[in-house]
């Protein structure tokens, strides 16, 4: 292991944000969810989440190499599902979504468990869906269109959130627990040995002050 890319690995790492997530329903055009994906990483996202009820739409089926292998993607089959489960875990869901109801994105304090709930990209938010979530928001448009593309609307939003919460100081100190840190470090730094490791049910090996594995493995 290069001990600049460790380092990089760590600094990365170590602004991740356990209590920011998105939630895509549907979106499954490739371009759009890996521009998604992308706003994540940059604005420290830890997990992301989406609805793909089609197995062949989900996302491991075309961002490998990208940045989706930088996030966790938790795939749920189905939207009240996966906001019983965010919502067990203190997020609160904002649907974005022009409508007369919404609030300007930018009067929400991002600081708190924030889920972002994003809709496919012909129809957007369905009724049921809007129904779901907490609070809905809009980003104020001043031309003739009525809405951005789905994944503009994400890193608009995502980069409002990471305005507040470098000002919080949120990125200022490691939130990820110990067991997830050492985990998803060593995932990040040997994602070969890490898939071994999964396919013979071992756990992964402590790694050297230099970034190695403290135990060889051979497949």
């Amino acid at each position: 292991m290069n001990p600049r890319r460790l380092i990089r690995l760590r600094q990365v790492l170590d602004r991740r944000q356990p209590d920011l997530t998105v939630l895509m329903d549907g979106v499954h055009k490739p371009h759009n969810l890996a521009a998604v994906l992308r706003s994540c990483d940059a604005v420290g996202v830890f997990e992301a989440h989406g609805v793909w009820p089609d197995a062949v739409l989900e996302p491991e089926h075309y961002i490998s190499g990208s940045a989706g292998k930088w996030l966790r993607i938790q795939t749920h089959r189905d939207l009240p599902q996966a906001c019983v489960q965010l919502r067990s875990q203190g997020f609160s869901i904002l649907a974005a979504h022009p409508c007369d109801q919404a609030l300007d994105y930018r009067s929400v304090d991002y600081t708190r468990p924030t889920a972002l709930m994003l809709g496919a990209e012909l129809h957007g938010l369905g009724d049921a869906a809007l129904q779901l979530a907490d609070q809905r928001i809009v980003i104020p448009m001043l031309g003739m269109v009525e809405s951005l593309n789905v994944s503009v609307a994400a890193a608009t939003i995502l980069f409002e959130a990471q305005r507040q919460r470098l000002a919080a100081g949120l990125y200022d100190h490691c939130r990820l627990g110990p067991e997830i840190y050492r985990r998803t470090l060593f995932e990040w730094a040997h994602p070969r040995i890490a898939g071994y490791c999964r396919r013979h049910g071992k756990d992964y090996p402590a790694l050297t002050a230099q970034g190695d594995p403290a135990t060889e493995f051979r497949d």
